[in-house]
């Protein structure tokens, strides 16, 4: 290895340790002004709350053995969903490549489902799937398959061209094509699917919590804001905000190890 290149390598290396610096520092002054206003008075804490007071609360959920458990509740439903929604949005995409003229027909179906508003259909989820779990997952699947289907078919089609004709002059049919082409060619756009993925079952599973959940983080924050406990609402956001970054990490993690 040259002593240029070694020196470009330390370049990389410390400029990632510098905004990993400069991430944490945001957050620490983020904290320290917001609860610097608050000992103040310059924010009304019933409403904004304080770090002080989300610790305390987080301390109180813990002692009383609840805390993990709505923690528990929400990862599992945001882990089914990520799962579930993934696979079948990506395999319906994969369909829709396949069959071009297929995909011509349920375009604008695709197009009027993104753009509904999905929490209009809870009350009929509930009826179909009753107040439990399977409610919660199908709202989140809504709201993930979409997208996935729809930012999948458009990388699939965009591969390059000159390529699959290159494999169709050796015979290669569709299935080939797409596992030994479309398939390594897309995963970049994979990883990015499962980044915006991971926000899209967030909302879905939190939405999907307001509504018929006994247990999870989004079920503590319509409590709290039914009681008036602004503590526990934004005790929820902030874990909910710690929960969905580590999930982001765990992907980008997963992403440096397959390169």
């Amino acid at each position: 290895m040259s002593k240029e290149h070694k020196n470009y390598l330390k370049k990389i290396k410390s400029e990632k340790i510098i905004i990993k610096i400069i991430q944490i520092l945001i957050i620490l002054i983020i904290i320290f002004i917001w609860q610097y206003a608050a000992n103040k008075g310059l924010i009304n804490t019933f409403v904004s709350s304080s770090p002080e007071n989300i610790l305390k609360t987080i301390i109180k959920l813990h002692k009383d053995g609840s805390l993990f458990h709505h923690i528990w509740i929400t990862l599992y439903e945001v882990i089914v969903s990520f799962i579930l929604g993934s696979t079948i949005g990506i395999v319906i995409a994969a369909i829709l490549w396949r069959y071009n003229f297929i995909f011509k027909i349920i375009d604008p179906y695709l197009t009027v489902l993104n753009s509904m508003p999905k929490v209009s259909l809870g009350p009929i989820i509930i009826i179909l799937a009753g107040a439990s779990t399977k409610s919660i997952i199908i709202m989140a699947l809504l709201i993930s398959v979409i997208i996935t289907i729809i930012n999948m078919h458009q990388a699939f089609k965009e591969t390059d061209k000159n390529k699959i004709r290159l494999l169709q002059s050796f015979n290669a049919n569709k299935s080939q094509i797409f596992f030994k082409l479309i398939l390594p060619s897309n995963f970049n756009n994979l990883i990015n699917t499962f980044k915006v993925n991971i926000g899209l079952v967030f909302i879905g599973v939190i939405m999907g919590e307001f509504l018929v959940s006994k247990a999870g983080i989004g079920y503590l924050i319509m409590y709290g804001s039914q009681v008036f406990n602004l503590n526990l609402v934004m005790t929820g956001i902030i874990i909910l905000a710690v929960m969905a970054s580590v999930m982001h990490y765990i992907i980008i993690f997963i992403e440096k190890k397959l390169f």
